[in-house]
């Protein structure tokens, strides 16, 4: 009798093991605004290794265009279309957390990508404190360690948070590089640069140099010194896009991105992603990529996004 217990429980055990497992049909992909290069490219990158693992996966990709309470709207649609993994690049790294376990108790994963998120399966992105960390020392190295600088800001996710964290620490170890601004949100946008810069710009005539917490912040930042007819002022940001590979290689004033690959980065959160249907844990809940730092020297030497251009 105790022989068939032990059987059956084994049995039993076995089916439940089994039914853990999921194939991977339908995505659900959260992403902070489909007009960026660079969510695009995650884009890209995650449908293109759920392909591999299924080729007739479904793949929903949307924009919440850092709207919090819109980026909670397109998790509840997920849930209910029931995809079978969410891949979200966070809005908030803490307020997210109750979709996040709406989610997971609905028995779809998440795995957040380029920012953190509380409650998250796990985490892909790049080591962001390191990338705001060499994009700033270039600046540092630039200015021989004297002068006034600017931070300019962006939404508040893990990332850019972390970039800026990784900024103030490098110009703190140098006593003569004063930071005129450090708060102002260019929205991650060409646009928001744009604008951000045109006020500081006006507001401090003496800036040698300005650190934008992405690529198209950047670009906008360049754009606005120009339109004010200022000269000589260093840019550096992160992302080392397709489009600042160009800017690097052009007549505008920024001199360097570190470099992050959005496209690798999406295609490892789909494979870990994968794994944990599979009944399998991440051996590590938070996943970092270095970043390097690309500028007009060896802007030539660098292979760009892994992305298809």
């Amino acid at each position: 009798m105790l022989k068939k217990m032990l059987l059956a429980g084994a049995a039993i055990a076995l089916t439940l093991g089994g039914a853990q497992a999921k194939d991977l049909n339908k995505i659900g992909i959260s992403l902070g605004s489909l007009g960026n290069p660079f969510f695009i490219a995650l884009a890209n990158g995650a449908t293109a290794e759920a392909k591999k693992i299924n080729p007739n996966v479904e793949v929903t990709t949307v924009g919440y265009d850092y709207d919090l309470g819109k980026q909670f709207t397109q998790i509840d649609n997920f849930i209910a279309a029931g995809v079978d993994l969410i891949l979200l690049n966070p809005g908030d790294p803490n307020a997210i957390e109750p979709a996040i376990k709406k989610a997971q108790a609905a028995g779809i994963p998440v795995v957040a990508v380029d920012t953190a998120a509380k409650g998250a399966d796990a985490t892909v992105t790049t080591n962001n404190i390191q990338a705001g960390a060499i994009a700033c020392q270039f600046i540092v190295d630039k200015l021989g360690g004297k002068g006034n600088v600017i931070i300019e800001n962006g939404p508040q996710v893990s990332s850019v948070i972390d970039r800026v964290k990784g900024c103030q620490e490098t110009f703190a170890k140098s006593p003569d590089i004063k930071v005129l601004s450090s708060d102002q949100d260019g929205k991650g946008s060409r646009d928001g640069g744009l604008a951000v810069a045109q006020s500081l710009l006006t507001r401090f005539d003496d800036v040698k140099a300005i650190f934008a917490i992405n690529d198209p912040q950047a670009i906008g930042t360049d754009l606005a010194a120009k339109q004010l007819g200022r000269t000589g002022i260093i840019i550096t940001s992160v992302d080392g896009a397709p489009d600042i590979e160009a800017a690097l290689k052009g007549d505008t004033m920024i001199q360097a991105s570190a470099s992050q690959d959005p496209y690798v980065m999406a295609q490892k959160a789909v494979e870990i992603g994968n794994e944990i249907l599979q009944g399998k844990k991440p051996a590590e809940s938070i996943l970092l990529m270095d970043s390097k730092l690309v500028t007009r020297d060896n802007v030539n030497d660098y292979k760009g996004w892994t992305s298809p251009r």
